[in-house]
């Protein structure tokens, strides 16, 4: 059997890891809300299908917008910097939360400082990696 330390008390890494974790999902919430909302107020009910109005919150690209064949929308209203700020937001937020959520079940099975050491480099460096092409993919879709 093995001992387990205590863990310190205060401001550590994981305290504030999963802090983010409990806010960065309550964020996407927030924020999958608010996309929800402003879609129906810019006439998303009337205008586009159910499904259209929902990829838009999780994801607000105009091209998923103007992909709706069976719709005539206003373009200049859906692509405003508010709703580009609104989607690298959430791309901060989710994949940061799913990243992070990784490092924990991996942690969960990793013994030993050296290979949690290597576990922790890693999805930093996925994490980095990921981050970089959502918002590549992002600001050129």
């Amino acid at each position: 059997m093995r001992v387990r330390t205590v863990p310190q008390r205060g401001l550590t890494l994981e305290y504030m890891m999963w802090l983010f974790t409990r806010l960065s999902g309550l964020a996407l919430i927030g924020l999958a809300l608010f996309g929800i909302g402003m879609a129906f107020y810019y006439g998303a009910r009337n205008q586009v299908d159910m499904i259209t109005a929902f990829r838009w919150t999780f994801f607000p690209n105009h091209y998923h917008i103007e992909a709706s064949a069976e719709t005539i929308v206003d373009f200049d209203r859906w692509t405003t910097d508010l709703w580009q700020i609104m989607q690298l937001l959430i791309l901060f937020f989710g994949v940061t939360h799913g990243i992070n959520g990784l490092r924990v079940v991996g942690e969960d099975y990793i013994g030993g400082p050296l290979k949690r050491l290597f576990w922790r480099s890693f999805i930093f460096m996925a994490w980095i990696f990921v981050l970089i092409v959502a918002v590549y993919v992002a600001i050129k879709a």
